[in-house]
């Protein structure tokens, strides 16, 4: 599991973390909602060994991430799964090339026949297995999200972060992906770490959801609890995301 003990961060005099505590378990799909600029993709870096904390620790499994040396970190790193907002797939590299970078890029020598076995295993898993031979500007936005999502999953993680999964999707393509997230962490048993502004993708897709607010955890519990609460704060942020 993942715990986040009493974490502060600051850029200059610019407090973003205040004190986050929050622990997410083995196996669940957790969404981080709050509102721009609140620390939500400070807090992601953090977990994975990106920045370091001013104060407090992030323990993932049972090991301090700050306190980690750098060949630690990197054995760590190979346990987590991003996808990025923008989906970040480099326009002159095809789609199985994209897929494809962290197995090259890995400690561990892949064969050629493995690495191709991979990536068609995970892009029949996103429902993209004819697009090996593309390149990314022959793709859709949505069609991009499902071969990062591929590429995020390539290395089997057992953590996948996906930050702003929907963003820019037209609704039935972000109900598309939600599912699609959902199925994957069934079927990968890998815990799952959704920031988003979404509030459909928040009732699709979370176990539990951990709301930031001035610097630290809000609110955590389900989705139902969150949109049942009478609370000025968690109402007005609700309103405003609908």
């Amino acid at each position: 599991m993942i715990e986040i003990k009493n974490l502060h961060k600051s850029f200059g005099s610019n407090k973003v973390l205040q004190g986050v505590n929050l622990d997410i378990d083995t196996g669940e799909t957790l969404v981080i909602i709050g509102r721009s600029g609140c620390g939500k993709s400070v807090l992601i870096k953090h977990i994975v060994g990106l920045l370091y904390p001013d104060e407090g620790h992030v323990i993932v499994e049972g090991n301090k991430v700050d306190k980690m040396s750098m060949k630690e970190l990197y054995e760590l790193r190979t346990k987590f799964g991003f996808l990025f907002q923008g989906s970040a797939l480099f326009d002159s590299m095809t789609v199985e090339e994209n897929i494809s970078l962290p197995l090259v890029e890995s400690k561990i020598k892949f064969s050629i026949a493995e690495i191709e076995k991979r990536v068609a295993e995970k892009l029949e898993m996103v429902g993209m297995s004819d697009a090996q031979k593309l390149k990314p500007a022959e793709l859709s936005g949505g069609m991009k999200k499902r071969v990062a999502l591929a590429r995020a999953l390539i290395t089997d993680p057992d953590y996948v972060f996906y930050d702003e999964p929907t963003t820019g999707l037209d609704p039935i393509m972000s109900d598309s992906i939600d599912e699609l997230i959902k199925e994957l962490t069934d079927k990968l048993n890998s815990t799952s770490i959704v920031v988003t502004h979404d509030m459909y993708s928040v009732k699709n897709v979370a176990d539990r959801v951990a709301m930031m607010h001035d610097g630290k955890i809000y609110f955590t519990g389900t989705p139902s609890e969150l949109l049942s609460s009478g609370d000025g704060t968690i109402k007005k942020f609700i309103q405003r995301t609908e």
